[in-house]
This record gives structure tokens, sequence and C-alpha cells, in this order.
């Protein structure tokens, strides 16, 4: 993989499936007592985020603390940024500081690539202005072909705001990669006129594509980014394309319901539609921890599915009796393979599998 993840173009179709099949590895710590491995331990990755965030600025931030990094998390709001240090000295700010990865969030489309210009370590793109995001897209893919078992061929409908969606950008680059059947569906006036060079289709009747539909991906209407009226009102917007009861009926069988977050429950969606067992939108959330373990991991030097990552099998905890046996032997009358009385302390390399598992 290359040393930046700024862009879905800077990845491959293997790099994507070693990304997705590292992922399947990391997201089994999850699932333990204690959510640790010692991947990146020494290692410092820096959170900046210069727009809001709760998704995707927490789920870096576990990401990276699972996998023992030290984590920094930066924000506008009492920084040196209200007294108006530019990007390029917050830049060299944390390159001094000795950061290996800086994960970036920005309003500025491009921001992620400047960055690169100013620091040695590896940077993420969280998402820029309405350019992309691609972890996110990244997090998609996983989970859908967790559900529907494989992606290419897979049909898939974007529907919404993908005037502003850099989620949708991101997306439909990633699964045309992959190989799957994708079309935009929204009003005509928040459809990128350049969106059929993207390899998609383009629909402005919602209705007619849902019966033919793997997956249904609804969009934020990105009120905040919008610097003119797109559509009549919110309630007509809700009519023509809203995921209703009534539209998810026209759903086949085992169809996916989708939404990056945060939903606006009762306009791109309605409320009841979010919480149905085929919306996989929790586990977007969940799934996105491991997809970033498994970005992280690579970008900053792992080997990745291909070798094998270094998670250690959970080991079952190690009790010390008082006054009772250790390893077979009467507390303090044994020596260990280092030397170590038995009913002295436990060897290093134990006590620190022991803490990492």
């Amino acid at each position: 993989m290359n040393k930046h993840l700024l862009s879905i173009h800077d990845v491959t179709a293997e790099d994507i499936v070693r990304v997705l099949d590292t992922a399947d590895s990391f997201r089994e710590v999850g699932t333990r007592v204690i959510k640790k491995v010692p991947a990146l331990r020494g290692r410092t990755v820096v959170n900046l985020f210069y727009e809001n965030s709760t998704r995707t600025r927490i789920s870096f931030e576990l990401a990276a603390k699972r996998l023992s990094a030290d984590v920094i998390n930066f924000s506008t709001g009492g920084s040196s940024v209200s007294k108006g240090e530019s990007l390029k000295d917050t830049a060299l700010t944390l390159q001094a500081m000795g950061a290996d990865a800086i994960v970036i969030r920005h309003s500025s489309s491009g921001s992620p690539y400047q960055l690169t210009k100013w620091v040695k370590g590896s940077v993420l793109n969280a998402g820029d202005g309405t350019h992309e995001h691609p972890t996110q897209a990244l997090l998609d893919l996983y989970t859908i072909r967790e559900r529907l078992g494989r992606l290419e061929g897979l049909r898939t409908a974007i529907v919404g705001d993908v005037l502003h969606s850099r989620v949708a950008r991101s997306l439909s680059f990633a699964l045309v990669k992959m190989g799957a059947e994708v079309t935009l569906v929204g009003p005509p006036t928040l459809i990128p006129p350049t969106a059929p060079r993207w390899g998609v289709e383009v629909s402005y009747d919602i209705e007619s594509v849902l019966p033919k539909l793997d997956v249904c991906y609804m969009l934020r209407v990105q009120r905040e980014r919008q610097r003119q009226q797109y559509f009549p009102s919110v309630r007509e917007y809700a009519r023509l394309f809203g995921l209703s009861r009534e539209r998810v009926a026209m759903l086949p069988e085992g169809a996916l319901i989708m939404h990056p977050g945060p939903m606006n429950r009762g306009v791109e969606i309605d409320s009841d539609v979010a919480d149905l067992p085929q919306a996989v939108i929790e586990e977007q959330v969940t799934n996105g921890i491991a997809v970033r373990m498994s970005l992280l991991y690579l970008l900053l030097g792992g080997s990745g599915a291909a070798g094998a990552p270094p998670i250690p099998v959970e080991e079952p905890e190690q009790v010390a009796l008082i006054g009772g046996v250790r390893g077979g032997s009467p507390a303090g009358t044994s020596r260990g393979a280092h030397g170590s009385e038995a009913g002295g302390p436990p060897d290093q390399e134990k006590l620190e599998v022991g803490a990492d598992a």
C-alpha cells in the first residue's frame, strides 16, 4: 500500500481486499475482554479534526488505542488555531513532536494532500470538504462483504445529496473498482453533472430502482454545505426520495439498508425503517473500528493478511495464589526458566502478553 490514504484512487482492488481481510483478523480483538494488541506500541497517532465529528473521531481513537498506539486528539477549540495558526504551522508542530500518523478532517477539499508536503508520517483522510471520505467507503465495503459474501456484481443505489457528499464519491469509486453496479439517485440539482464519468448510472426516480437492489445506501441532506436552495422543502424531499416503509417493501428479500450517519430521521429515512433488521447502520459503526485498525497497521508498516498480523491469541488469566501452588510447585521453592522464583512476579514476557492480549 501507499504511505498515505487520501483517496480511494490511492488503493487498488488488491489493496482493498488486503485491508478487508486484515480487518477480519482485527475484528476479533473487539470481542475480547481486554481489547488490545501490541501491534503499534510506541507509535503516535494524532487525530487532527477541524470539523465536528462523533463516529469517525471516536472510531479512529479506539482503533489506535486497541493497537496500543499513543493517541493525541486535536480540535480547533482551545488550540492555537483559534489564535490564527495556519494548517502548515500546526502540521510542523505535530511533525516536531514525532507524530507517526495524522488523521485529518477538514472543511477544505485537498487539505490532506497539502499536509503530506509538510509531515514525514502517514496521512489518513477522514473527510475533506466535498472531496472524499475513503475510510468510510472501506468500512461500508467490509459491511457489505460480511453480510452478502461478495462485492462483484452487486447492485447498489446511493440515494440523496450526492453533490455535497464525500461519502458518495468514495463509495462510488470503491464499488466500481470492486466490480459492483452503482446507481446514483436524487433530484437533478443534487446529482453532479460529472457523475456519469465515475462509471455509475444516474436515476431521478427512486421507486424504479428499488426492486433491483442488493444495497440501498441513503445519504444525509447536508444543509450545512449547501449555499442555495436545491429543493423546495424538506417535506417534499422526504416524499420524493425518503426511504419509507412502503418503499422498503419494494426491495428484494435480503437487500441491505445502509447510512453513513448521522441520520436525519424522518427526512432521508423514516425512523422505523432505520431500526429494521436489514438496516446495518450500527454494524457499519462497529466494523469501522476494525477497518481503521487494519489501515493504521498496514500504513505504519504491517505485513497485512498476506502475512500474519501480530494478533496474540488471548491467553487465560494467570492467577498467583498466596501461599498456594504456582506452576505445579510450592510458592517460593522452585525457579522458572529465567531463574526467578516461582513465588515471585511472573517473567516480563508473560506480563506483557497478558497486558496486551
